[in-house]
């Protein structure tokens, strides 16, 4: 007799894409080497700022996979993620939301203002609670969100807050690669 089936992981990458050094592709690969089913949703190659186009990329790749799945979102992945679990059902055994940016308010140059992010679709960010169990990752130097911030976010969500500490926004630009906490924060999830 064999137990439950083993969950999906479905990696929801931000704005940006997909970087070789960024924890999420390694996550991927060390999952993947492991025998896990690992899924990432695709960069799009139009409307990539739109927020209706990086939810229904999301939803688009969930619907084709059988079973759980287990979602691990990054930045903006992480806000697609929450507008997605608005209006899409699926059996979700939890998400890693790790250090979402409060689009809300001003980012830093470079960014996309929050005026250009309302006319995409992104805000008001979602803030009722999430249908599926989540841990919200923050970092308590992130330049693109507030750990206040994060911290209501995660409270709203009805996630559990894991503080990180000083990571930035725990990408290759803040010096961060590999991120073996991400298999722990995982398999918590998983396992309760």
């Amino acid at each position: 007799m064999s137990g439950p089936a083993q969950a999906t992981v479905v990696i929801v990458p931000g704005l940006r894409d997909h970087v070789e050094e960024h924890w999420q592709t390694l996550l991927a690969a060390r999952l993947a080497e492991a025998g896990r089913t690992v899924v990432t949703v695709p960069p799009l190659t139009e409307d990539r700022l739109g927020r209706e186009a990086q939810v229904a990329a999301l939803d688009k790749v969930v619907a084709q996979l059988d079973g759980p799945v287990v979602l691990v979102a990054h930045s903006a992945g992480v806000i697609t993620t929450v507008h997605w679990s608005q209006r899409h059902g699926a059996d979700v055994q939890g998400a890693l939301l790790v250090t979402p940016p409060d689009f809300e308010t001003p980012l830093p140059e470079g960014y996309p203002t929050p005026e250009v992010l309302a006319e995409n679709g992104w805000t008001p960010v979602p803030r009722s609670a999430l249908p599926f169990p989540s841990v919200v990752a923050a970092s308590s130097d992130d330049p693109l969100g507030s750990l206040e911030r994060v911290r209501e976010l995660a409270a709203d969500w009805g996630g559990r807050l894991v503080e990180l500490g000083a990571v930035g926004h725990l990408n290759p630009a803040s010096g961060h690669g590999p991120w073996p906490r991400s298999e722990e924060l995982l398999s918590e999830l998983e396992h309760g």
